[in-house]
């Protein structure tokens, strides 16, 4: 018979087993994490500050770089420190709030990416009425619905998974809390918990992803049968830009995450995707945007140059 514990806290083996890499691996991650909460720090506080950047989009985008810095926050430190230790564990209930928390912003994130991408829609194909159909008080409900929707998906999975046994190994490996890697120490009945991943998560992320790529389906057939010129054409779909290259990257690594059955995923393919999703992304986000957007960019000037002026008074 399977020894059926309820578990007090698993060992998290983590990216790996070297002694000597483990520094090294610590500063890497400690630099990415540092320029995650740099460059989305600065894009909040400047569309935050910055009057002009008080529309829909830069709302849309600073409820984005928020998410980008919790988001990495929910693994990141955990991962550090563990680096560093000898006994590389965590507590049943921070594995569960882990969890969920990392589930929350992963989903309110998909959501938020679906609105932008209306908002875009609706900015390109709706000019006249833009501020009409996405008023303050829009923008606040949208954002409020996709920040409670996740915060109920979220406690579906930690609520699942915190009501399954556990047998032998408590010897968890990956690098952060999450369902599939829990799901192969679970003892029991765990039909329902996959059924969840594979048709709830997989599900909403595929209905985010088709309505997203749909307002961009929607924006280019506009454009091309309005007969546009080509300059109008290339401005109008340069708006997007940013915002596509971060959909693509979201989407691809949350794709190879959680679609293919875990029998067919290797443990060092699913770390490295998973590494990506949590730590490499949150950082180019900034980026992308400030790189492709002008507004962005002189704003970040002009708060870069007032904070060197003041310091030169």
């Amino acid at each position: 018979m399977e020894n059926i514990t309820r578990a007090n806290e698993f060992l998290l083996l983590g990216l790996t087993c070297i002694q000597e890499l483990q520094p090294v691996i610590f500063m890497v991650f400690l630099i990415l994490y540092l320029i995650n909460l740099f460059g989305n720090g600065a894009i909040l506080v400047i569309v935050i500050s910055e009057p002009r950047l008080h529309s829909p989009m830069y709302f849309f985008l600073g409820n984005l770089s928020c998410l980008d810095i919790c988001y990495s926050s929910v693994t990141l430190p955990k991962l550090m420190s563990n680096l560093l230790s000898t006994r590389k564990s965590i507590s049943f209930p921070s594995c569960i709030t882990q969890l969920h928390f990392f589930h929350f912003l992963g989903c309110t994130e998909t959501m938020l990416l679906t609105i932008m991408a209306f908002d875009r829609f609706v900015a390109i194909c709706y000019p006249l009425r833009y501020m009409v159909i996405m008023s303050p008080q829009v923008c606040i409900l949208l954002a409020g619905v996709a920040w409670l929707t996740s915060l109920f998906y979220a406690l579906m999975h930690s609520v699942m998974t915190a009501r399954l046994n556990f047998c032998g190994s408590q010897k968890l490996n990956y690098f952060f809390c999450d369902v599939k890697p829990l799901l192969e120490l679970a003892c029991g009945d765990k039909r329902l918990n996959q059924w969840l991943i594979f048709i709830v998560t997989c599900s909403l992320a595929m209905a985010a992803c088709f309505l997203t790529l749909l307002s961009y389906f929607y924006i280019i057939g506009f454009l091309v049968f309005k007969h546009q010129t080509c300059s109008a054409l290339h401005k109008a779909l340069s708006t997007c830009a940013s915002h596509f290259m971060v959909v693509c990257l979201f989407y691809g690594t949350v794709g190879l995450t959680y679609i293919p059955p875990t029998s067919t995923t290797s443990v060092i393919k699913g770390q490295f995707v998973a590494v990506i999703h949590t730590t490499i992304t949150p950082v180019l986000n900034p980026l992308i945007y400030t790189l492709r957007n002008k507004e962005v960019t002189l704003a970040l000037r002009k708060l870069f140059g007032e904070s060197c002026s003041l310091r030169m008074a």
